[in-house]
């Protein structure tokens, strides 16, 4: 048999997950659901900004563009319009751990989509002419999202702070002198490397016949050819000494902060308490970062916290926009007195299980439809390695206490591990020239920073 099946997991009581594998190493995950006629069909690569190399930042995202252009059998649009023939929709998707396509069709239209994906998995034609095209398209992208808007410029530079030699450390979309220095020849490396059944896992959810699906997916894929994979360089990050400080002037009406602690994997056993602390933090009106920025000082717009899903340590992450006429060192104190505070008084049982209700009907909210349950057992396969962590994840966050929460705010929310980006509108003073930061690689063009100590 080409087949190995090796695993299945209870889902929701009714459902069952069942993971396959082919003679080449692709990977299949099934969960079969006929509440509905409608198929979601995934394809996830383990292959994301972190399997780049420097100077050739941003290759995983641009083939996010390249994969939906002509192959050696089908014409440029051509996938595009197969599916919305069918009345479904595609989409795509690019991170640091993966990069997944998403096609939701009728369930009676799942021969053509894996038609579709077998074929753009290993015939896709790569020009000069098409990749001059895309290029500009990924230009254009990172000037609106990033260089002309303030969030994803603090956001970049944030990652950029944190992370001295990781990966992590430089934008998923890439610099924008990587990708317009980007060749043919390592377009087409990258392609034949990680675009292969071995660094791939299908994820099918919906109403599909789980003998029939084998068949199809045998069919259509196994005369692929598994690639030679390169031996992945797991880069640790050193440990931070001191708090990290960048202040910018950017075109914005009111100053900004955004805090980044290094912080831990989703695997790790302190993630969930993270979450926890994320969602007392800044989930709801009555959240304490809200109640206190907004409600009680009136001093900012709102407050998110999020701590980062990744197969390697993340950031936890707090970013405010402050009111006009206050200043970022205002909600930095203030923050710092309710970390204090989280890091000093046990949190009563009243208000952990109402924060435990808010993060589990989040986290079994993201799983509702078939698109939402596809995308996480694909992002726990492929960023962890076992689709099966999801629901480990699920019952560690159901079994935090106060005093994980405290030990979590205790250990990772602390200055030494703190990196912080400032923004102030244009005209304060906050312009200047780039600080001294041992963590700045040099001049990459970006705007002014002056130190923040």
């Amino acid at each position: 048999m080409p087949w190995t099946t090796e695993i299945t997991h209870p889902f929701a009581s009714a459902l069952h997950v069942r993971r396959h594998r082919l003679h080449n190493g692709l990977g299949l995950v099934v969960l079969a659901d006929a509440g509905a006629p409608i198929v979601s069909y995934q394809t996830w690569y383990a292959v994301g900004s972190r399997h780049e190399s420097p100077g050739q930042t941003g290759m995983a995202h641009l083939f996010e563009h390249l994969m939906f252009g002509q192959t050696r059998t089908r014409p440029a649009g051509e996938f595009d319009r197969t599916i919305e023939r069918t009345g479904g929709d595609s989409n795509a998707a690019t991170w640091v751990d993966w990069t997944y396509y998403r096609d939701s069709v009728p369930a009676r239209d799942l021969a053509l989509v894996i038609a579709l994906e077998s074929d753009r998995m290993v015939n896709l034609a790569l020009e000069p002419a098409v990749l001059e095209a895309e290029r500009e398209v990924v230009a254009n992208e990172r000037m609106q999202r990033v260089d002309d808007e303030v969030e994803g410029f603090a956001d970049e530079e944030l990652s950029r702070l944190a992370y001295t030699i990781h990966p992590y450390g430089w934008p998923t979309i890439g610099w924008m002198e990587d990708i317009r220095s980007m060749g043919m020849a390592d377009v087409q490396r990258f392609y034949e490397t990680y675009y292969a059944p071995n660094n791939a896992t299908l994820v099918v959810v919906g109403d599909v016949d789980e003998v029939r699906l084998l068949e199809l997916v045998e069919r259509h894929y196994g005369d692929i050819g598994p690639a030679e994979l390169p031996a992945e360089k797991r880069v640790v990050e050193p440990a931070q000494e001191s708090e990290r400080r960048r202040r910018f002037a950017k075109p914005t009406p009111a100053p900004r902060l955004l805090r980044g602690y290094r912080a831990v994997d989703q695997a790790h056993a302190d993630w969930p308490a993270l979450s926890f602390v994320a969602s007392l933090l800044s989930s709801g009106p009555s959240s304490r970062l809200h109640r206190r920025l907004v409600i009680e000082r009136e001093i900012s717009l709102g407050a998110d916290c999020d701590v980062g899903p990744q197969r390697d340590p993340g950031l936890f992450r707090i970013a405010t926009q402050l009111t006009r006429e206050h200043q970022a060192e205002e909600a930095e104190a203030e923050i710092d007195a309710v970390l204090a505070d989280l890091a000093e008084r046990r949190v009563d049982d009243a208000e952990l299980e109402k924060v435990r209700s808010v993060v589990e009907t989040d986290y079994w909210g993201e799983l509702e439809g078939v698109d939402g349950r596809a995308e996480a057992l694909g992002h726990y396969q492929t960023t962890l390695g076992d689709f099966r962590k999801l629901f480990e994840v699920a019952e560690r966050l159901s079994q935090v206490t106060a005093e994980d929460v405290q030990r979590a705010v205790r250990t990772y929310l602390i200055a030494e591990r703190r990196c912080s980006i400032l923004i102030d509108p244009e005209g304060d003073d906050g312009g200047g020239v780039r600080d001294d930061d041992p963590s700045d690689d040099g001049d990459d063009g970006h705007a002014a920073a002056r130190d923040d100590q």
